[in-house]
């Protein structure tokens, strides 16, 4: 009887048998982590998920700062006084009823106050022209960036595009498009998402 052909004896078969155990824990042990790492981490899926914002504790007027997809997003609760503006912006503003498709508007935002609730404004606080940062500008005062007959609104202090208490971008101003309006739905009355619509 050639050596290929005697049975293995019971410890070589424990050794071998041992071995293709280790190897086997081992590449479970490498494949794991490997693939654990392939899925979206805690702060990634957080990144993307939509973000709750209550209503209750705003004050008529204030404006308040969430952070979604790391983009700030506003959200302002405008008085009657500062919904009145709108109808004196109207034939200013570039793009009234929101229509134009370089940042889509959603169907519910395609109105004068660019909203579901027209207390509620919900728009993305980053300039449609190179991405800058606009800031709230209420009151007009004397600033020399600013009309004389300023009704409020925000201005992009990088390049001086102005936007109305909706967003809307006014005519020959360097931002092509208003304000983006993010998706977003009411939960209640005092509780809105940013970040999920309402499916019909």
């Amino acid at each position: 009887m050639s050596d290929s052909s005697k049975p293995l004896d019971s410890s070589r078969r424990t050794a071998i048998g041992l071995t293709c155990a280790a190897g086997a824990v081992g590449t479970v042990g490498v494949a794991v982590p490997f693939l654990s790492s392939m899925a979206p981490s805690e702060r990634a899926k957080a990144a993307g998920a939509p973000v709750e914002v209550d209503l209750s504790t705003m004050a008529p007027g204030e404006l308040r700062s969430v952070e979604w997809r790391g983009k700030p997003v506003w959200v302002l609760r405008r008085t009657p006084e500062m919904l009145e503006t709108l109808k004196k912006t109207e034939d200013r503003v570039a793009d009234p009823v929101s229509v134009r498709k370089a940042f889509p508007t959603p169907q519910y935002a395609q109105n004068p106050h660019r909203s579901i609730n027209p207390e509620y404004l919900v728009v993305v606080a980053i300039c449609t022209h190179l991405g800058c940062v606009p800031i709230e500008k209420f009151q007009g005062g004397s600033d020399p960036s600013l009309p004389a007959d300023w009704a409020g609104g925000f201005l992009c202090p990088c390049h001086g595009s102005t936007f109305d208490l909706s967003g809307r971008v006014f005519k020959n101003k360097p931002a092509p498009d208003n304000l983006e309006v993010p998706p977003y739905t009411f939960l209640s009355d005092t509780r809105l998402l940013i970040g999920e619509e309402k499916k019909a």
